[in-house]
C-alpha cells in the first residue's frame, strides 16, 4: 500500500479509526490472510480488538473497494489489498498457501463464455490448484509441521 492509509480511507468516504487503520495495514502486511489471522495481527499491533470489529472493518473495506475478499473452495475467506488489477490465485492443496498470479489475458473478464445468458460479465475468478514447491518436496510427509499455513505474497519472495 503506497498511499497514506488514513488518506486512503478518507478518499473512499470511510471514517478513520484505529481499528480500520490496523486492519488495512495488517492485510497489506499479510496478503491472503484469514479474518482470524488478521485479528491476531491487529491485536499484536494495537492490543485488544473484538472479532466483530475486525469483521466489520473487513466488510467495510471490501465493500468500498480497498480490499478484495477471495474464498477458494473448502477455504476460509481471505483478504488482500491488491485490488487495482486483474489477477488470480494459486492455492496449495496441502498447506493452503495462496499466491497471486497475473492474468494470462491481461484484461477482465479473462474468459469468454459461449453463452452469457444475457449477463454483462465483468469479472472471472480463476483459482489454480496444485502443490507449492515446499509441499512437492515432501509428497508423503503430511501437512507441513514446521511451516506456517499463513500465506505469502510472491511480490516479496526472491526469484529462484
Amino acid at each position: 500500500m503506497s498511499a497514506d492509509p488514513a488518506e486512503l480511507l478518507r478518499r473512499h468516504g470511510i471514517q478513520v479509526t484505529a481499528q480500520r487503520l490496523a486492519v488495512l495495514r495488517a492485510v497489506g502486511e499479510h496478503p491472503h490472510a484469514t479474518a482470524d489471522e488478521i485479528e491476531a495481527a491487529v491485536q499484536a499491533r494495537i492490543g485488544s480488538i473484538s472479532r466483530q470489529a475486525v469483521y466489520d472493518a473487513l466488510t467495510t473495506l471490501a465493500d468500498k473497494g480497498l480490499l478484495r475478499r477471495i474464498q477458494p473452495a473448502r477455504s476460509a475467506a481471505r483478504y488482500e489489498d491488491r485490488v487495482d488489477d486483474n489477477h488470480h490465485h494459486l492455492v496449495c492443496r496441502r498447506c493452503g498457501r495462496v499466491v497471486d498470479v497475473d492474468c494470462a489475458a491481461g484484461y477482465a473478464p479473462c474468459l469468454e463464455v459461449t453463452d452469457d445468458h444475457g449477463f454483462a460479465i465483468d469479472e472471472a475468478e480463476v483459482v489454480y490448484w496444485g502443490h507449492c514447491p515446499d509441499c512437492r518436496v515432501e509428497p508423503d510427509a503430511g501437512p507441513p509441521s514446521d511451516r506456517s499455513t499463513s500465506t505469502t505474497d510472491p511480490r516479496n519472495e526472491a526469484a529462484p
